[in-house]
């Protein structure tokens, strides 16, 4: 699969599913005037651009004009839900926007975000990165509500939008019962929401939006705000960054100003792999630029696993920012071996049986002028089940390398996410089931390197304690009780 912002996943093999985010979440709130009431949707739009690589399963925006709210969403990725003429329909000065990989419920049409509920007040539309983990004891207060679709965010909007008060009082009440990670935007007709679970698991900041040559009571300019999972997305639409929504925290938008509240104590733990890969390297998270982090593990991963060679080079795009740093670490030229076909994305034919150990070809070839003979660091974000390092070091043999030492970016990933990404189940962890020898010979490499634990850790400058590790300890912040069903928990229950 193809990110949206260039990065190549492990879906280079159509057998090794990469770790997968939840979602992407935007939001938007500016002063009421006709001249921002085509502007919004398009903020919105661009908002999801930079935020694709989060979920390219679906995308929808949901917009108020002050009086209703508008959704428009199906399966796809942003451009090709949206265009021009749709946009342009989708008038107002509130809107949310999500983009969607599944992690609770099928990825199907109903499952698309922003979900939407009638409420006694008019309207509430809501969009979630996360996973909760409580989702069947909330589905049981709903009774006997029926569900228009599968997944743990079609039942918080359904519990917020039957509770009568109000949405702000709603999400003060309800949410301290929601276990699991939840990054919120949500919306009646006149307020943008944000909401973050008391972990702040997921990313979620705040950004102002200045309106050009709007200006409120007494002539002053007034301002816009912006609500989105990574700074990337303010970057895009022209915010400024002004803090990340802290963990535990509610906040709503309104032609009042921003308005703030603590619904639970924060106890921070925040997502340690979204240094490693979900989030875009310009994204800034807790103070910390990811590309910096990312090179800065790459110094640390030649310190730990140095390796006699002729050349580092990345699994593209994932592995470029740490091989850059291996490279400049450890004095081996850095250099590139692998082309990426660009216009590969996610839904390519898959290759039929007789050719699947090719397939990984459409994707990745090798150079073979700048390989042949020379000894090779491979580096890469992380191995999930194997299969895709496992043809790129038959592929770069075959193509002339002497040896091949694979170094990876981060700790062997050995549990699964119950917390918003996709993983695969331990049992198909390469790392669940085999030691780092082991490892190294089913992949076919010379050598294998991970980076340590504590040294992933000291590149993002955020205390242990402070970040969630769970899929590389086993160590979960929220406890968890793995369901067979897996995120098909609520098929057939509510329909």
């Amino acid at each position: 699969m193809s990110h949206g912002d260039g990065r190549l996943s492990h879906d280079l093999d159509p057998t090794d599913r990469a770790p997968q985010d939840a979602c992407g979440v935007f939001g938007i709130w500016v002063p009421s005037d006709e001249a921002t009431r085509t502007e919004v949707s398009k903020l919105t739009y661009y908002g999801l651009y930079a935020l694709q690589h989060r979920g390219q399963e679906s995308a929808g925006i949901a917009v108020s004009d002050g009086s209703r709210i508008v959704v428009f969403k199906d399966m796809g990725l942003v451009a090709q839900v949206f265009d021009e003429s749709v946009l342009n329909t989708l008038q107002g000065h509130i809107s949310i926007g999500h983009c969607r990989y599944s992690t609770t419920g099928s990825p199907i049409w109903e499952n698309a975000q922003p979900t939407f509920r009638s409420t006694k007040a008019g309207g509430l539309a809501l969009a979630h990165n996360g996973n909760l983990i409580n989702t069947p004891e909330l589905a049981a207060k709903l009774e006997e509500e029926e569900l228009t679709g599968t997944s743990d965010t079609e039942v918080l909007t359904a519990l917020l939008a039957g509770h009568g008060g109000g949405a702000f009082a709603a999400a003060r009440e309800i949410l301290p019962a929601v276990r699991g990670a939840y990054s919120l935007v949500f919306m009646d007709e006149r307020t943008l929401y944000a909401a973050r679970d008391p972990q702040g698991i997921r990313p979620l900041v705040l950004g102002r939006l200045p309106i050009a040559g709007h200006a409120g009571h007494g002539g002053q300019l007034r301002q816009g705000w912006a609500v989105a999972s990574e700074t990337a997305a303010l970057d895009i639409v022209g915010a400024q960054f002004v803090r990340e929504i802290e963990p535990g925290e509610l906040l709503a938008i309104d032609e009042d100003g921003l308005h703030v509240q603590r619904f639970a104590e924060p106890r921070p733990r925040g997502c340690l792999f979204e240094y490693v890969y979900l989030a875009r390297p310009d994204t800034t998270i807790a103070g910390r630029n990811v590309q910096a982090a990312r090179v800065e593990v790459g110094r640390l991963l030649a310190r730990e696993h140095p390796a006699e060679a002729d050349m580092v080079i990345p699994t593209p795009e994932s592995g470029t920012p740490a091989a850059i740093g291996y490279a400049t670490e450890s004095g081996i030229p850095y250099g590139q071996g692998l082309v990426k076909n660009s216009y590969v994305g996610r839904t390519f034919i898959q290759p039929s049986q007789t050719i699947r150990q090719r397939g990984i070809r459409l994707k990745l070839n090798p150079l073979r002028e700048a390989i042949k003979g020379k000894r090779l660091v491979v580096v890469d974000d992380s191995i999930v089940r194997g299969n895709t390092q496992r043809a790129i070091v038959s592929m770069l043999r075959e193509a002339g390398a002497a040896e091949v030492h694979v170094r990876i970016s981060s700790p062997p990933v050995a549990w699964p996410c119950f917390y918003g990404i996709d993983f695969a189940t331990r049992a198909e962890l390469i790392a669940g089931n085999l030691n780092v020898e082991e490892i190294r010979a089913s992949l076919g490499a010379d050598s294998l390197g991970f980076i340590s634990l504590e040294a992933l850790i000291s590149a993002t400058r955020i205390p242990k304690d402070r970040l969630c590790r769970a899929c590389f300890d086993g160590e979960y912040p929220i406890p968890v009780q793995e369901d067979s069903r897996g995120k098909y928990l609520l098929e057939g229950a509510h329909k």
